[in-house]
C-alpha cells in the first residue's frame, strides 16, 4: 500500500512539475519574443514597457515657479495644466512631476525640438465655454469657483461650478437657448468635458456630471477654476538627449542584463547543482513577473531603473542561497532530504524577511523624498524586492518539494553538499 501511495505521489508530482515548467517556459518565451494566439497577440516586453529619456532620447525641462509664496494646491494645479499642454504635443509616456517645493520636471520622450516644447507648455492658456453653434459663451474670467464632490443621492462624482455676476447672466441666456443641447468646456482648444444642459440656470451655479472618478472630477475642477497657469513659470534647465544616444543605451543595457543574469544562473548550477537549476527556473519566473508588474503599474523604465531591477535579481538569488545553505546544514546533521528542505526554508525565513524589509523601507524613503531618476530607482526596487520574496518563499519551495517527491534528490550530492574546492574543480573541468 505504501509503495502504491508513493508511486501515485511521484506520478502526480511529475505531472505538476512538467506543467509548471511548461507554463514558466511559455511565459518566458512570450515575454522575450511575443506570442500570437489567434486574433490575440502577446507583445514582448520590449514593445510594451515605457522607456525614459535616457533610453530613447527626448527633451527634459525643469520649470521653476517665479512666485515666492505659493501654496501646494496652486503647485498641483500648475502641474495639471502643464501636463495637459505636454499631452497636446501628441507624445505618449510623458512625465510631469513636482521636484522640490517650487520646481516642476517635464520629460517628453521622442521630442527633440526644445524651443517648441518650452513655448508650448508655458503659455498663458485660455478657458472657454463653447455652445453648439461654436460661439464662445464664457471665458475663465467669468468663473468664480469650481469644486468636486460625490452626489449624495447616487454617489456619482460631480463638479460644482459657480460663476460671477457677469458670467451668471451670460450662462442664464445660454442655458435657456441651448436647453437639451451640449455646452463644451475647452482649455487651450482641448475639450475638458462636454455636459448637456438639463435646466435653465439663472443663479450662476451649475452641476456638471460625466466624470468617471472623484479624482478626475477634482482635476477638471482645478483646471476650470484656474483657467490659465495660476503662476508664472520659467525654464531653468533644458536638456536634449539625442535619438541615437538613447537608441544605443537600450540594447547595451539589455546586453549587460543578459550577461549579469546569465553569470548568476551559471554560478547557481555549478555551486548548488539541482537546487541551483530550480532556483534558475524560479528566477526566470521572477523576471517575467517583475516586468509584467512594470507594465501594469505603468512604470517608465530608465537606466537607473534597470540598475535597480538587476539589483533585485541578485537579491532574489541571495534569498535562495540562504535557503540552500540552511538546507545543507540540516543534511550534514543527518536529517532526510525532505526534512532538510523544510527546515532549511524555516531557518532562512527570518534572515530573508529582515534583509528584504529593510530594503523596502529604504526604497519607500527614497521614493518619498527623491525626485526624477531617484524616484524611478526606488519604485523599481520596491516592486522587485516584494516579488523576489514571493518567488523565493513560494515558487522555489514548491518546485523543490515536487522534485523531492519525484525522487530526483536521490542522494545528498544532488543538493550541493560540497565545498569551495569542489566548486573550483567543477569550473576548471568546464574550462577544459
Amino acid at each position: 500500500m505504501r509503495s502504491k501511495a508513493k508511486s501515485g505521489t511521484r506520478v502526480k508530482s511529475t505531472i505538476i512539475l512538467v506543467l509548471c515548467l511548461f507554463l514558466i517556459g511559455f511565459l518566458a518565451y512570450s515575454g522575450a519574443y511575443g506570442v500570437k494566439l489567434g486574433d490575440y497577440k502577446l507583445k514582448p516586453f520590449t514593445e510594451v514597457i515605457n522607456r525614459g529619456l535616457d533610453l530613447q532620447g527626448g527633451v527634459s525641462i525643469l520649470e521653476e515657479i517665479q512666485s515666492k509664496n505659493v501654496d501646494q494646491k496652486t503647485v498641483d494645479r500648475t502641474v495639471d495644466l502643464l501636463s495637459m499642454r505636454v499631452n497636446k504635443l501628441g507624445v505618449s509616456e510623458t512625465v510631469v512631476n513636482k521636484e522640490g517645493k517650487n520646481r516642476i520636471r517635464i520629460e517628453i520622450p521622442g521630442k527633440f525640438d526644445a524651443k517648441e516644447v518650452v513655448d508650448g507648455v508655458a503659455k498663458t492658456g485660455q478657458l472657454k465655454f463653447v455652445g453648439p453653434d461654436n460661439k464662445t459663451i464664457l471665458t475663465g474670467k467669468d468663473v468664480k469657483d469650481a469644486s468636486a464632490y460625490l452626489d449624495s443621492q447616487n454617489n456619482q462624482p460631480m463638479i460644482g461650478l459657480e460663476l460671477n455676476d457677469s458670467g451668471a447672466k451670460k450662462f442664464s441666456d445660454a442655458t435657456q437657448k441651448f436647453l437639451g443641447q451640449k455646452i463644451a468646456i475647452y482649455l487651450d482648444d482641448q475639450m475638458l468635458t462636454n455636459p448637456q444642459v438639463d435646466a435653465h440656470i439663472t443663479n450662476g451655479k451649475a452641476e456638471i456630471n460625466g466624470s468617471k472618478t472623484l479624482q478626475e472630477a477634482q482635476r477638471q475642477a482645478n483646471l476650470i477654476k484656474s483657467g490659465a497657469l495660476p503662476v508664472e513659470v520659467k525654464p531653468v534647465q533644458v536638456t536634449t538627449i539625442g535619438a541615437s544616444l538613447g537608441a544605443n543605451a537600450l540594447p547595451l543595457s539589455i546586453l549587460a542584463g543578459k550577461i549579469g543574469i546569465g553569470l548568476v544562473m551559471i554560478f547557481m548550477i555549478l555551486y548548488y547543482r539541482l537546487p541551483g537549476l530550480i532556483a534558475d527556473v524560479a528566477l526566470t519566473l521572477y523576471i517575467y513577473i517583475v516586468l509584467a508588474a512594470f507594465v501594469n503599474v505603468n512604470v517608465t523604465l530608465t537606466l537607473s531603473g534597470i540598475a535597480a531591477f538587476l539589483l533585485t535579481v541578485g537579491m532574489a538569488v541571495d534569498a535562495n542561497i540562504l535557503i540552500f545553505e540552511r538546507t545543507k546544514e540540516e543534511l550534514k546533521s543527518g536529517r532526510s532530504i525532505k526534512a532538510s528542505i523544510d527546515a532549511g526554508f524555516k531557518r532562512a525565513m527570518s534572515s530573508i524577511l529582515d534583509s528584504n524589509i529593510t530594503s523596502i523601507i529604504s526604497g519607500i524613503v527614497l521614493y518619498s523624498i527623491g525626485t526624477g531618476s531617484v524616484k524611478g530607482f526606488a519604485l523599481t526596487l520596491i516592486i522587485g524586492v516584494v516579488l523576489s520574496m514571493f518567488t523565493a518563499i513560494t515558487v522555489t519551495r514548491t518546485l523543490m518539494k515536487l522534485v523531492a517527491n519525484i525522487g530526483l534528490f536521490s542522494h545528498k550530492g544532488t543538493i550541493g553538499t560540497f565545498g569551495v574546492h569542489d566548486f573550483r574543480k567543477g569550473v576548471r573541468g568546464i574550462a577544459k
